[in-house]
């Protein structure tokens, strides 16, 4: 019997591999990104005070590559904020999720008070943006749902499109037309009981372009569907009042659901959604990433409400972010980059090359003329192009701008004659 075990065990282990041993076979596709590049491709460490100066294995370097668009992570008061609201409540309290013992007034009034900002009658705070946007859309849809999004949708927006249980279909970026076949199809195989919602995004981390909200708003005169729109980058960057890029396209009663995250303007952690009060009072008791995880500290809700007033009483912080983008991006244009027709301050500068091209570029850029820039190459963008990604914000001076366009310049002999070689190659 013992015998007869042990050979079991033997044929198990000759037909099936060990996860362990499997992972080992299995490297990411990002390749040189995430194994040798470790530490200075991938997961660099900055260091010093946050700002447009700060420091990267041990030199000065001009940095573009932080989501704090309008400097609030850098302000002096909102330091002392922060610190004022660790003394008082520390990082504890209030202990467990905010459904059983983590609720408080602090975090309702922030609530409220971004549902203002964006001009939406109710909020729902989440605890992170990623997490909290994937359990939204897996609580806001069932099995006889159907689910359309852009196909250049943040990943997060992907993974909570898995973990719905509607059936899901994708259209092409920006593609309006697609999108109207999408709705079609969905309507012609519509029960009783379902329901469409359509996702896109406000900004396109990216390539820096807005959705086509106005048109996606214009279809809801003919298909029966509710728009969830992800502003992650134009929350506090567009719009006159800095309430997103449903305000600055003129179509912001047209988002059924707004999600905001506090990551980039903010420069902080947590999220919300914006939506009508029935569908907040439904998600407080569905969104299974905040039923089950403990509620946002004190100090970081106390800290978000004096940033969020401060973002909204500073209007030259926003006008000052995008001046710094438009001289970044003329300049960058005359010196003869492509940098896609970014409407958003996000700015990449697009080129044909390699995964070596983009770990040059990045490489030269910051040891030989101290500016701080990420890239990407494939699986991110196609094969045979890199995207070197820039984040303009609101503290970068013109001396920094003027900096950052010398060691473009220089770099230029080896961007070109690198690109050209794969243009020929393709």
């Amino acid at each position: 019997m013992i015998l007869c075990v042990f050979n079991s065990i033997l044929i198990l282990k000759t037909i099936f591999m060990d996860l362990f041993d499997k992972l080992a076979e299995r490297p990411s596709p990002l390749g040189p990104f995430t194994s040798e590049g470790y530490g200075y491709y991938t997961f660099p460490k900055l260091e010093g005070p946050l700002g447009p100066d700060m420091k990267f294995n041990g030199k000065d370097v001009t940095v573009w590559s932080i989501n704090d668009y309008l400097g609030v992570g850098q302000n002096e008061h909102i330091r002392k904020v922060d610190t004022e609201a660790s003394a008082k409540y520390s990082l504890s309290a209030p202990m467990g999720a905010r459904l059983m013992t983590g609720n408080s007034d602090e975090h309702e009034a922030l609530e409220q008070e971004l549902a203002d900002f964006v001009h939406k009658p109710a909020g729902f705070l989440l605890n992170f943006g990623y997490q909290g946007i994937m359990s939204v859309i897996h609580a806001l849809v069932d099995r006889n749902d159907f689910l359309i999004y852009d196909e250049l949708s943040h990943a997060c927006i992907v993974d909570g499109k898995q973990l719905a249980m509607s059936e899901s279909s994708v259209f092409k970026h920006n593609d309006i037309e697609g999108l109207e076949r999408q709705l079609q199809r969905a309507v012609a195989r519509m029960k009783p009981n379902s329901s469409i919602l359509v996702i896109t995004e406000g900004v396109f981390g990216m390539t820096g372009d807005l959705g086509k909200l106005r048109e996606i708003v214009a279809l809801k005169e003919k298909y029966p569907f509710r728009l969830l729109v992800d502003d992650a980058h134009g929350f506090g960057t567009l719009g006159h009042d800095g309430s997103g890029t449903g305000t600055e396209l003129g179509c912001q009663d047209g988002i059924d659901v707004y999600f905001g995250t506090f990551a980039k303007s903010v420069a902080l952690i947590g999220a919300f959604i914006a939506t009508e009060p029935h569908v907040v009072d439904f998600l407080r008791a569905n969104v299974r990433s905040q039923i089950f995880a403990k509620s946002l500290p004190f100090p970081i809700v106390v800290t978000a409400r004096e940033r969020i007033r401060l973002i909204r009483e500073n209007p030259q912080w926003r006008e000052k972010l995008w001046e710094n983008t438009r001289k970044l991006r003329s300049g960058l244009k005359e010196l003869g980059y492509n940098v896609l027709p970014s409407e958003s301050p996000v700015t990449p500068v697009l080129t044909s090359g390699s995964t070596e091209l983009c770990t040059d570029i990045m490489r030269e850029m910051r040891e030989k003329h101290g500016v701080f820039v990420s890239g990407v190459a494939y699986p991110v963008v196609p094969k045979g192009m890199v995207l070197i990604r820039l984040i303009p914000m609101a503290t970068h001076t013109d001396a920094h701008i003027d900096k950052t366009l010398r060691a473009f310049e220089a770099i230029k002999p080896m961007v070109f004659q690198k690109a050209e070689v794969i243009t020929e190659q393709v």
